[in-house]
Protein backbone atom coordinates (compact mmCIF):
# COMPACT_ATOMS: atom_id res chain seq x y z
CA UNK A 1 0.00 0.00 0.00
CA UNK A 2 1.21 3.37 -0.58
CA UNK A 3 1.99 5.39 2.78
CA UNK A 4 -0.05 8.26 3.57
CA UNK A 5 1.95 11.86 3.74
CA UNK A 6 4.84 9.73 2.97
CA UNK A 7 4.71 7.65 6.25
CA UNK A 8 4.94 4.30 5.61
CA UNK A 9 2.87 1.55 7.49
CA UNK A 10 3.71 -0.13 10.41
CA UNK A 11 3.40 -4.03 10.47
CA UNK A 12 1.32 -5.84 12.88
CA UNK A 13 2.91 -8.52 15.11
CA UNK A 14 2.50 -12.37 13.68
CA UNK A 15 2.33 -13.69 17.20
CA UNK A 16 0.84 -12.35 20.53
CA UNK A 17 4.92 -12.36 22.14
CA UNK A 18 3.55 -10.19 24.79
CA UNK A 19 3.04 -12.91 26.84
CA UNK A 20 6.51 -13.85 26.77
CA UNK A 21 7.31 -10.44 29.14
CA UNK A 22 4.91 -11.47 31.82
CA UNK A 23 4.47 -8.98 33.85
CA UNK A 24 1.75 -9.60 36.76
CA UNK A 25 -1.37 -9.15 38.33
CA UNK A 26 -3.59 -9.34 40.82
CA UNK A 27 -6.47 -10.86 41.90
CA UNK A 28 -7.50 -8.27 44.66
CA UNK A 29 -10.46 -8.90 46.13
CA UNK A 30 -13.09 -6.01 45.59
CA UNK A 31 -16.23 -6.37 47.83
CA UNK A 32 -17.28 -2.85 46.18
CA UNK A 33 -19.34 -5.37 43.39
CA UNK A 34 -22.17 -7.48 44.08
CA UNK A 35 -23.91 -10.68 42.41
CA UNK A 36 -27.25 -10.42 40.67
CA UNK A 37 -28.13 -11.23 44.36
CA UNK A 38 -27.03 -8.86 46.14
CA UNK A 39 -24.24 -11.13 47.88
CA UNK A 40 -20.45 -9.97 48.19
CA UNK A 41 -19.27 -11.84 44.91
CA UNK A 42 -16.81 -14.15 45.29
CA UNK A 43 -15.70 -14.84 42.10
CA UNK A 44 -14.23 -11.43 42.26
CA UNK A 45 -11.28 -13.70 42.71
CA UNK A 46 -9.34 -12.64 45.88
CA UNK A 47 -7.32 -13.87 49.03
CA UNK A 48 -9.87 -15.00 50.88
CA UNK A 49 -11.85 -16.83 48.47
CA UNK A 50 -8.27 -18.83 47.88
CA UNK A 51 -8.10 -19.66 51.25
CA UNK A 52 -11.99 -20.57 51.63
CA UNK A 53 -12.15 -22.71 48.88
CA UNK A 54 -9.18 -24.98 49.95
CA UNK A 55 -9.99 -26.61 46.80
CA UNK A 56 -7.07 -27.97 44.36
CA UNK A 57 -7.33 -29.37 40.83
CA UNK A 58 -11.01 -28.89 39.06
CA UNK A 59 -10.92 -28.46 35.20
CA UNK A 60 -14.11 -29.77 33.74
CA UNK A 61 -16.36 -30.08 36.81
CA UNK A 62 -20.72 -28.27 36.50
CA UNK A 63 -18.97 -26.43 38.88
CA UNK A 64 -16.41 -24.97 36.69
CA UNK A 65 -19.14 -23.55 34.24
CA UNK A 66 -21.41 -20.94 33.84
CA UNK A 67 -23.93 -19.84 31.08
CA UNK A 68 -25.37 -16.43 31.53
CA UNK A 69 -29.07 -15.81 29.01
CA UNK A 70 -30.12 -12.26 29.49
CA UNK A 71 -33.48 -11.68 27.61
CA UNK A 72 -34.99 -8.17 27.19
CA UNK A 73 -37.88 -5.99 26.66
CA UNK A 74 -36.75 -2.20 25.23
CA UNK A 75 -38.62 0.68 24.68
CA UNK A 76 -37.25 3.43 23.20
CA UNK A 77 -36.56 6.61 21.26
CA UNK A 78 -33.95 8.44 19.85
CA UNK A 79 -32.63 8.55 15.99
CA UNK A 80 -29.98 6.25 14.87
CA UNK A 81 -28.43 4.40 17.46
CA UNK A 82 -24.31 4.30 17.34
CA UNK A 83 -24.74 0.58 17.09
CA UNK A 84 -25.87 1.59 13.81
CA UNK A 85 -23.10 3.75 12.84
CA UNK A 86 -24.97 7.05 14.29
CA UNK A 87 -24.42 9.30 17.26
CA UNK A 88 -27.19 8.14 19.66
CA UNK A 89 -25.81 7.61 22.65
CA UNK A 90 -27.63 4.41 24.09
CA UNK A 91 -27.45 1.06 22.39
CA UNK A 92 -30.96 0.95 21.47
CA UNK A 93 -33.06 3.76 19.84
CA UNK A 94 -36.77 4.54 18.52
CA UNK A 95 -38.44 4.95 14.99
CA UNK A 96 -36.87 6.83 12.10
CA UNK A 97 -38.21 9.58 13.36
CA UNK A 98 -36.53 9.54 16.70
CA UNK A 99 -40.04 8.65 18.09
CA UNK A 100 -40.63 5.81 20.32
CA UNK A 101 -40.77 1.95 19.43
CA UNK A 102 -40.91 -1.26 21.33
CA UNK A 103 -38.76 -4.08 20.70
CA UNK A 104 -37.49 -7.89 22.49
CA UNK A 105 -34.36 -9.30 22.27
CA UNK A 106 -32.03 -11.72 23.31
CA UNK A 107 -28.87 -9.24 24.27
CA UNK A 108 -26.68 -11.99 25.53
CA UNK A 109 -25.60 -16.00 25.49
CA UNK A 110 -22.42 -16.13 27.60
CA UNK A 111 -20.48 -19.08 28.48
CA UNK A 112 -17.71 -19.20 31.19
CA UNK A 113 -15.63 -21.70 31.74
CA UNK A 114 -13.17 -21.53 35.16
CA UNK A 115 -11.14 -24.04 35.65
CA UNK A 116 -8.86 -24.89 39.13
CA UNK A 117 -5.71 -25.54 37.95
CA UNK A 118 -3.69 -25.84 41.45
CA UNK A 119 -4.90 -24.62 44.63
CA UNK A 120 -3.29 -21.70 43.19
CA UNK A 121 -3.38 -20.79 39.71
CA UNK A 122 -6.94 -20.76 38.09
CA UNK A 123 -8.44 -19.63 34.86
CA UNK A 124 -11.23 -17.27 33.46
CA UNK A 125 -12.25 -18.18 30.14
CA UNK A 126 -15.72 -16.55 28.14
CA UNK A 127 -17.37 -16.28 24.92
CA UNK A 128 -20.16 -14.57 24.13
CA UNK A 129 -23.29 -13.67 21.38
CA UNK A 130 -24.29 -9.75 21.74
CA UNK A 131 -27.06 -8.48 19.76
CA UNK A 132 -25.72 -5.66 18.30
CA UNK A 133 -22.33 -4.75 15.91
CA UNK A 134 -21.36 -8.52 15.81
CA UNK A 135 -24.59 -10.22 16.59
CA UNK A 136 -23.69 -13.11 14.05
CA UNK A 137 -20.61 -13.92 15.89
CA UNK A 138 -20.05 -15.93 19.12
CA UNK A 139 -16.87 -14.57 19.73
CA UNK A 140 -14.02 -14.97 22.40
CA UNK A 141 -14.72 -12.18 25.74
CA UNK A 142 -12.08 -13.09 27.79
CA UNK A 143 -9.33 -15.46 28.92
CA UNK A 144 -6.91 -15.31 31.37
CA UNK A 145 -4.71 -16.84 34.33
CA UNK A 146 -4.76 -15.79 37.72
CA UNK A 147 -1.97 -17.03 40.59
CA UNK A 148 -3.26 -16.32 43.99
CA UNK A 149 -0.66 -18.08 46.86
CA UNK A 150 -2.05 -19.18 49.94
CA UNK A 151 -2.37 -16.02 52.29
CA UNK A 152 0.29 -16.11 54.84
CA UNK A 153 0.98 -13.11 57.12
CA UNK A 154 0.42 -8.77 56.51
CA UNK A 155 2.08 -8.89 52.93
CA UNK A 156 0.81 -10.81 49.87
CA UNK A 157 0.98 -10.41 46.08
CA UNK A 158 -0.95 -12.48 43.06
CA UNK A 159 -0.43 -12.32 39.16
CA UNK A 160 -2.56 -12.58 36.43
CA UNK A 161 -1.69 -12.57 32.28
CA UNK A 162 -3.98 -12.82 29.24
CA UNK A 163 -6.77 -11.41 27.97
CA UNK A 164 -9.05 -9.05 30.38
CA UNK A 165 -10.35 -5.46 31.51
CA UNK A 166 -7.73 -4.30 34.17
CA UNK A 167 -9.68 -3.74 36.95
CA UNK A 168 -11.18 -0.37 37.12
CA UNK A 169 -15.23 -0.34 36.60
CA UNK A 170 -16.78 -0.17 40.17
CA UNK A 171 -20.16 -1.18 38.46
CA UNK A 172 -19.25 -4.78 36.77
CA UNK A 173 -18.75 -8.16 38.12
CA UNK A 174 -15.10 -9.54 37.56
CA UNK A 175 -16.20 -13.33 37.54
CA UNK A 176 -17.89 -14.04 34.57
CA UNK A 177 -18.76 -12.37 31.10
CA UNK A 178 -18.31 -8.61 33.03
CA UNK A 179 -21.89 -8.65 33.84
CA UNK A 180 -23.08 -4.96 35.38
CA UNK A 181 -24.20 -5.73 39.26
CA UNK A 182 -26.15 -2.57 40.02
CA UNK A 183 -28.06 -1.27 36.94
CA UNK A 184 -28.76 -2.76 33.14
CA UNK A 185 -26.78 -0.13 31.60
CA UNK A 186 -23.23 1.08 33.18
CA UNK A 187 -22.09 4.65 33.36
CA UNK A 188 -20.55 6.44 29.94
CA UNK A 189 -17.30 5.61 31.85
CA UNK A 190 -17.38 2.36 32.33
CA UNK A 191 -19.48 1.71 28.88
CA UNK A 192 -16.01 3.21 27.49
CA UNK A 193 -13.60 0.61 30.13
CA UNK A 194 -15.99 -2.10 28.16
CA UNK A 195 -15.40 -1.15 24.62
CA UNK A 196 -11.64 0.18 24.50
CA UNK A 197 -10.15 -0.44 27.24
CA UNK A 198 -9.49 -4.07 27.40
CA UNK A 199 -5.78 -5.58 27.02
CA UNK A 200 -3.84 -8.45 26.21
CA UNK A 201 -1.49 -7.95 29.11
CA UNK A 202 -0.32 -9.38 32.40
CA UNK A 203 -0.03 -7.80 36.02
CA UNK A 204 1.08 -7.67 39.42
CA UNK A 205 -0.39 -6.48 42.93
CA UNK A 206 1.13 -6.32 45.71
CA UNK A 207 -1.07 -6.05 49.01
CA UNK A 208 0.02 -4.77 52.89
CA UNK A 209 -2.00 -5.18 55.55
CA UNK A 210 -1.19 -2.21 58.60
CA UNK A 211 -3.88 -2.57 61.55
CA UNK A 212 -7.16 -2.18 60.54
CA UNK A 213 -6.14 -0.44 56.85
CA UNK A 214 -5.16 -2.41 53.69
CA UNK A 215 -2.92 -1.00 50.49
CA UNK A 216 -2.54 -2.54 47.23
CA UNK A 217 -0.46 -1.72 44.51
CA UNK A 218 -1.31 -2.98 40.67
CA UNK A 219 1.65 -2.76 37.75
CA UNK A 220 0.56 -4.08 34.44
CA UNK A 221 1.97 -4.27 31.16
CA UNK A 222 -0.23 -4.79 27.68
CA UNK A 223 -0.10 -4.73 24.01
CA UNK A 224 -3.03 -5.27 21.05
CA UNK A 225 -5.01 -1.97 22.51
CA UNK A 226 -3.72 0.57 19.80
CA UNK A 227 -6.87 1.61 18.93
CA UNK A 228 -8.35 2.62 22.01
CA UNK A 229 -9.68 6.67 21.70
CA UNK A 230 -11.40 5.92 18.14
CA UNK A 231 -14.27 5.92 19.54
CA UNK A 232 -14.43 8.70 21.86
CA UNK A 233 -12.94 10.85 19.72
CA UNK A 234 -15.61 10.15 16.07
CA UNK A 235 -18.42 9.21 18.25
CA UNK A 236 -18.14 10.82 21.80
CA UNK A 237 -19.32 9.27 25.13
CA UNK A 238 -22.16 6.23 25.10
CA UNK A 239 -24.16 4.29 27.64
CA UNK A 240 -24.69 0.86 27.07
CA UNK A 241 -23.51 -2.59 28.06
CA UNK A 242 -22.16 -4.20 24.58
CA UNK A 243 -18.60 -5.42 25.56
CA UNK A 244 -15.73 -5.91 23.16
CA UNK A 245 -14.72 -9.44 22.35
CA UNK A 246 -11.17 -10.95 20.95
CA UNK A 247 -12.58 -10.33 17.04
CA UNK A 248 -15.33 -8.07 16.77
CA UNK A 249 -15.44 -4.64 16.12
CA UNK A 250 -17.63 -1.33 16.71
CA UNK A 251 -18.96 1.08 13.64
CA UNK A 252 -17.65 4.62 13.38
CA UNK A 253 -20.38 7.64 12.97
CA UNK A 254 -19.95 9.50 9.70
CA UNK A 255 -16.63 11.45 10.06
CA UNK A 256 -15.38 15.00 8.22
CA UNK A 257 -14.58 14.30 4.34
CA UNK A 258 -10.77 14.60 5.40
CA UNK A 259 -10.85 12.18 7.67
CA UNK A 260 -13.23 9.68 6.13
CA UNK A 261 -10.92 9.27 3.89
CA UNK A 262 -8.11 8.03 6.66
CA UNK A 263 -10.09 6.05 8.77
CA UNK A 264 -11.79 2.56 7.94
CA UNK A 265 -15.70 2.71 8.95
CA UNK A 266 -15.07 0.19 11.74
CA UNK A 267 -12.62 0.41 14.77
CA UNK A 268 -11.50 -3.24 15.49
CA UNK A 269 -10.95 -4.28 18.94
CA UNK A 270 -7.51 -5.98 19.11
CA UNK A 271 -5.09 -4.42 17.34
CA UNK A 272 -1.11 -4.04 17.61
CA UNK A 273 0.09 -1.70 14.95
CA UNK A 274 3.18 0.35 16.58
CA UNK A 275 4.59 -2.53 19.12
CA UNK A 276 5.24 -0.38 21.32
CA UNK A 277 3.50 -2.09 25.12
CA UNK A 278 1.64 0.21 27.33
CA UNK A 279 1.41 0.12 31.09
CA UNK A 280 -1.09 0.66 33.67
CA UNK A 281 -0.89 1.18 37.49
CA UNK A 282 -3.68 0.95 40.23
CA UNK A 283 -3.26 1.95 44.30
CA UNK A 284 -6.26 1.06 46.24
CA UNK A 285 -6.27 2.40 50.07
CA UNK A 286 -9.31 0.55 52.57
CA UNK A 287 -9.03 2.74 55.53
CA UNK A 288 -11.75 0.23 57.45
CA UNK A 289 -13.86 -2.46 56.19
CA UNK A 290 -16.94 0.26 54.72
CA UNK A 291 -14.39 2.56 52.72
CA UNK A 292 -12.80 1.47 49.76
CA UNK A 293 -10.52 4.33 47.97
CA UNK A 294 -8.61 3.65 44.13
CA UNK A 295 -6.46 5.82 41.44
CA UNK A 296 -5.63 4.51 38.04
CA UNK A 297 -3.33 5.38 35.73
CA UNK A 298 -3.37 3.81 31.79
CA UNK A 299 -1.62 4.97 28.69
CA UNK A 300 -1.06 2.75 25.74
CA UNK A 301 2.19 4.67 24.46
CA UNK A 302 0.36 4.24 21.31
CA UNK A 303 2.20 5.77 18.25
CA UNK A 304 -0.52 8.53 16.23
CA UNK A 305 1.44 8.11 13.22
CA UNK A 306 1.37 4.36 12.65
CA UNK A 307 -1.77 2.80 10.72
CA UNK A 308 -2.61 -0.23 9.02
CA UNK A 309 -3.35 -1.12 5.37
CA UNK A 310 -7.08 -0.97 6.27
CA UNK A 311 -6.19 2.12 7.80
CA UNK A 312 -6.71 1.18 11.27
CA UNK A 313 -4.63 4.09 13.68
CA UNK A 314 -2.27 3.79 16.43
CA UNK A 315 -4.13 6.33 18.91
CA UNK A 316 -1.71 8.14 22.31
CA UNK A 317 -4.31 7.20 24.92
CA UNK A 318 -3.84 7.96 28.42
CA UNK A 319 -6.33 8.86 31.78
CA UNK A 320 -6.43 9.22 35.22
CA UNK A 321 -9.57 7.16 36.64
CA UNK A 322 -10.52 7.68 40.57
CA UNK A 323 -12.64 5.56 42.21
CA UNK A 324 -14.28 5.38 45.79
CA UNK A 325 -16.96 3.15 47.45
CA UNK A 326 -18.49 3.87 51.06
CA UNK A 327 -21.39 1.50 53.04
CA UNK A 328 -23.26 4.22 54.29
CA UNK A 329 -25.25 1.81 56.45
CA UNK A 330 -25.60 -1.86 56.33
CA UNK A 331 -28.02 -1.66 53.17
CA UNK A 332 -27.04 1.41 51.32
CA UNK A 333 -23.93 1.71 49.44
CA UNK A 334 -22.33 5.06 47.89
CA UNK A 335 -20.03 4.34 44.50
CA UNK A 336 -18.24 7.58 42.70
CA UNK A 337 -16.12 7.19 39.16
CA UNK A 338 -14.30 10.30 37.56
CA UNK A 339 -12.03 9.91 34.58
CA UNK A 340 -10.07 12.21 32.87
CA UNK A 341 -7.66 11.84 29.38
CA UNK A 342 -6.21 12.74 26.11
CA UNK A 343 -6.30 11.07 22.76
CA UNK A 344 -4.43 11.74 19.74
CA UNK A 345 -4.06 10.09 16.42
CA UNK A 346 -2.66 11.28 12.88
CA UNK A 347 -0.12 13.33 11.68
CA UNK A 348 1.42 16.97 12.73
CA UNK A 349 0.94 19.45 9.66
CA UNK A 350 3.89 21.91 8.76
CA UNK A 351 1.25 25.13 9.45
CA UNK A 352 -0.25 23.21 12.57
CA UNK A 353 0.91 22.56 16.26
CA UNK A 354 -1.13 19.31 16.92
CA UNK A 355 -2.01 16.04 15.39
CA UNK A 356 -4.84 15.28 12.96
CA UNK A 357 -6.86 14.46 16.34
CA UNK A 358 -6.39 15.58 19.48
CA UNK A 359 -9.40 15.43 22.04
CA UNK A 360 -9.75 15.77 25.88
CA UNK A 361 -12.39 13.55 27.43
CA UNK A 362 -14.10 14.13 30.62
CA UNK A 363 -16.75 11.73 32.90
CA UNK A 364 -18.09 11.38 36.56
CA UNK A 365 -20.84 9.60 38.00
CA UNK A 366 -22.05 9.14 41.77
CA UNK A 367 -23.89 6.26 42.29
CA UNK A 368 -26.60 5.44 45.13
CA UNK A 369 -27.92 1.83 45.50
CA UNK A 370 -30.18 0.88 48.54
CA UNK A 371 -30.85 -2.82 49.59
CA UNK A 372 -34.75 -3.85 50.15
CA UNK A 373 -34.43 -7.32 51.48
CA UNK A 374 -33.54 -9.48 48.55
CA UNK A 375 -34.15 -6.64 46.28
CA UNK A 376 -32.26 -3.33 45.83
CA UNK A 377 -32.94 0.29 44.05
CA UNK A 378 -30.22 2.14 43.06
CA UNK A 379 -29.53 5.39 41.28
CA UNK A 380 -27.13 7.28 39.03
CA UNK A 381 -26.30 10.71 38.17
CA UNK A 382 -23.22 11.20 35.59
CA UNK A 383 -21.62 13.95 33.17
CA UNK A 384 -19.40 13.88 30.48
CA UNK A 385 -17.91 15.95 27.99
CA UNK A 386 -15.27 15.72 25.22
CA UNK A 387 -13.10 18.97 23.87
CA UNK A 388 -11.26 18.94 20.52
CA UNK A 389 -7.96 20.73 19.44
CA UNK A 390 -6.66 18.50 16.56
CA UNK A 391 -5.86 19.95 13.66
CA UNK A 392 -8.44 18.57 11.14
CA UNK A 393 -11.31 18.17 13.75
CA UNK A 394 -13.37 21.35 13.79
CA UNK A 395 -13.85 21.74 17.72
CA UNK A 396 -18.37 22.75 16.84
CA UNK A 397 -18.91 20.09 15.07
CA UNK A 398 -17.39 17.43 17.13
CA UNK A 399 -16.79 18.78 20.95
CA UNK A 400 -19.67 17.35 22.90
CA UNK A 401 -21.20 17.78 26.23
CA UNK A 402 -24.18 15.79 27.95
CA UNK A 403 -25.61 14.06 31.21
CA UNK A 404 -27.82 11.12 32.06
CA UNK A 405 -29.93 10.09 35.07
CA UNK A 406 -30.45 6.09 35.58
CA UNK A 407 -33.08 4.51 37.97
CA UNK A 408 -32.87 0.56 38.13
CA UNK A 409 -34.48 -1.74 40.40
CA UNK A 410 -33.06 -5.36 40.76
CA UNK A 411 -34.93 -8.26 41.97
CA UNK A 412 -34.71 -12.41 41.95
CA UNK A 413 -37.55 -14.53 41.17
CA UNK A 414 -36.27 -17.73 41.55
CA UNK A 415 -33.32 -19.57 41.38
CA UNK A 416 -30.82 -18.39 38.82
CA UNK A 417 -33.19 -15.33 37.57
CA UNK A 418 -32.97 -12.18 37.99
CA UNK A 419 -35.48 -9.82 36.93
CA UNK A 420 -33.89 -5.91 36.42
CA UNK A 421 -35.76 -2.82 35.77
CA UNK A 422 -34.46 0.02 34.25
CA UNK A 423 -35.28 3.53 33.26
CA UNK A 424 -32.46 5.40 31.06
CA UNK A 425 -32.77 8.97 30.16
CA UNK A 426 -29.72 10.98 28.22
CA UNK A 427 -29.25 14.85 27.35
CA UNK A 428 -26.09 15.63 24.83
CA UNK A 429 -24.98 17.94 22.23
CA UNK A 430 -22.86 17.58 19.39
CA UNK A 431 -22.64 19.47 16.49
CA UNK A 432 -21.47 16.94 14.04
CA UNK A 433 -25.37 15.83 14.43
CA UNK A 434 -26.38 18.28 12.36
CA UNK A 435 -23.53 18.72 9.46
CA UNK A 436 -23.46 15.47 8.98
CA UNK A 437 -27.14 13.94 9.62
CA UNK A 438 -29.54 16.70 9.66
CA UNK A 439 -30.45 16.05 12.90
CA UNK A 440 -30.65 18.75 15.89
CA UNK A 441 -26.98 19.35 17.93
CA UNK A 442 -28.81 18.71 20.61
CA UNK A 443 -30.66 14.98 21.20
CA UNK A 444 -32.69 13.86 24.60
CA UNK A 445 -33.02 10.31 24.71
CA UNK A 446 -35.00 7.58 27.03
CA UNK A 447 -34.80 3.70 26.98
CA UNK A 448 -37.11 1.68 29.61
CA UNK A 449 -35.37 -1.81 29.81
CA UNK A 450 -36.97 -4.84 31.77
CA UNK A 451 -34.02 -7.63 31.54
CA UNK A 452 -34.35 -11.39 32.82
CA UNK A 453 -30.96 -12.59 33.55
CA UNK A 454 -30.46 -16.38 33.75
CA UNK A 455 -27.39 -17.62 35.97
CA UNK A 456 -26.44 -21.15 35.78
Amino acid sequence: MSSLCGRPQRAMPAALALFACTVCDPAAAQDAAETETGQPDEAQTGYDAVEDSGSSTDLLSADTFTVILDGRLVFADGANSWVDGGFGKTRFDGTDDGGFQFNSYLVEASLIWQPRLTSTVSGNFSASYQQGPDDEDFDAMEGYLTFIPQRSGSTNFSLKAGYYWPEISLEHATGGAWSTVYTITPSAINSWVGEEVKVIGAEATLSQTVGNMDFSATAGVFGFNDTSGTLLSFRGWALHDVKSTLFGQFPLPPRNAALSRAQEDVTRSVLEIDDRPGFYGRLEWRPSSSVVLNAFYYDNRGDPEAFTQSLQWGWRTRFWNVGAVADLGPSTRLIAQGMTGTTQMGFIPANATRYWVDTRYRSAFALLTHRIGPAAISGRIEWFDTTERGSRMDPAEENEDGWAATLAGRMPVMDKLTLFVEALHVESERGARTTRLGLPANESQTVLQAALRFRW
